[in-house]
C-alpha cells in the first residue's frame, strides 16, 4: 500500500508527499527529519490521505495535487472530512 498525504504545518501552508508508512511519515516529519519544508513549520498535522495499490499511482496523484491551488486542496480536504462523517453516521446506525 502506498499513501498521498496533505500535512497542514504550523503556519498554516500545506504540504503533500506520499509514503510508503503513513504513521511514520508523520512521526518522522514532525521529528524535523523530513523535508526541510516541514522541518522550519512545525509541527504538523494529517488532514488528508488516500491509499494506492502502487507506487507509480501514488506518486502520479502526488504531482496532481501539487499541481493544485491552495483552494483546490482545501476543498480536497473538506471533501474528504464530509465523506469521514457520513461514514460515522451510517456506522453509528448501523448500515
Amino acid at each position: 500500500m502506498c499513501y498521498v498525504y496533505i500535512l497542514e504545518c504550523a503556519d498554516k501552508t500545506l504540504y503533500t508527499g506520499w509514503t510508503v508508512n503513513l504513521y511514520n511519515r508523520i512521526k518522522v516529519h514532525n521529528n524535523g527529519k523530513a523535508s526541510k519544508y516541514t522541518r522550519a513549520r512545525l509541527p504538523v498535522k494529517l488532514v488528508y490521505s488516500e491509499v494506492y495499490e502502487e507506487k507509480v499511482s501514488a506518486q502520479r496523484r502526488e504531482w496532481q495535487i501539487k499541481q493544485m491551488s491552495r483552494q483546490e486542496k482545501l476543498k480536497l480536504i473538506e471533501s474528504q472530512k464530509k465523506l469521514d462523517q457520513i461514514a460515522k453516521i451510517r456506522y453509528s446506525l448501523g448500515r
